[in-house]
């Protein structure tokens, strides 16, 4: 039997995982940083190493939920994807030939609505794209994504802030498929920021809400902080520490080599006792 796609897949992630009483590990890589062909050998050598879903990043050009990590990684996989998000569609072809990982495309409002957002969606599905996140798309702005997302069945995921109000973050629990994004703090992504102090109280909101998996994201970089984190929902998100290994390494294969035994890292950290 064929794999479930989209918000089913991402629902049986995270079934699976409650049944197996693990949280899930969420990856964020650039696509194509620093190259495409490297997009595409690392996604199934993350997943491998440990990652329960990979959320796959377009640049963009006004990248304002992104901090200086993330900004670098989309510049140097700008020249990459000239050719727009079919390039982009197309490695995640590619991708969904050599791994059945849920991904997630993490990108902004502009380019899919150039694009078209009910053909980007299902441009999206058909390519192996199991959810999209949209960062600046705020939930009072999205009824219509929102019922394209479910007449799809494409997961939806919306951020949610230290400061959303109750009210909508009502209206999050009842939209969102898939997973809820919790950010951890006010601000851009990036490694070692600390993390919010009323984050249990937020999760303790969702939670009287909806049973949609809550993950976090934002500020999250070494294992202990991911555990930290996981143990207080259902997973957590790590973008900015991925992407600097790849940033940093001497080349591509020292750049699999680093990723690799991040990741490992990570897994064990929230498997552990």
């Amino acid at each position: 039997m064929a794999a479930a796609r989209g918000a089913a897949a991402l629902t049986a992630t995270f079934d699976r995982l409650r049944a197996e009483q693990r949280k899930a590990l969420v990856i964020y890589v650039m696509a194509g940083d620093p190259t495409l062909a490297f997009t595409r050998r690392i996604v199934p050598l993350a997943q491998a190493a440990g990652a329960d879903i990979v959320e796959l990043g377009y640049p963009f050009s006004d990248p304002v939920a992104d901090g200086p990590v993330i900004q670098a990684a989309g510049q140097r996989a700008q020249p990459h994807l000239s050719g727009g998000l079919p390039a982009f569609l197309e490695l995640v072809r590619g991708i969904r030939a050599d791994c059945d990982v849920p991904l997630v495309a993490m990108t902004y409002y502009n380019p899919i609505f150039r694009y078209g957002e009910r053909k980007f969606l299902a441009d999206g599905l058909a390519a192996g794209l199991d959810g999209v996140i949209l960062p600046d798309m705020p939930i009072d702005e999205a009824d219509e994504w929102q019922a394209v997302c479910h007449e799809l069945g494409i997961g939806g995921t919306f951020l949610e802030a230290p400061n959303t109000p109750d009210e909508q973050a009502g209206r999050i629990a009842q939209a969102a498929t898939g997973f809820i994004y919790l950010v951890s703090l006010k601000g851009v992504t990036g490694s070692d920021r600390g993390f919010g102090e009323n984050l249990r109280d937020r999760v303790a909101r969702f939670r009287k809400l909806t049973q949609t998996p809550l993950v976090v994201g934002f500020g999250i970089s070494t294992p202990q902080q991911a555990r930290e984190m996981a143990d207080l929902c259902d997973g957590a998100v790590i973008g900015s520490g991925v992407v600097s290994r790849i940033g940093d390494a001497r080349n591509e294969a020292a750049a699999e080599t680093a990723v690799v035994e991040y990741v490992r890292a990570l897994r064990a950290a929230l498997d552990a006792p």
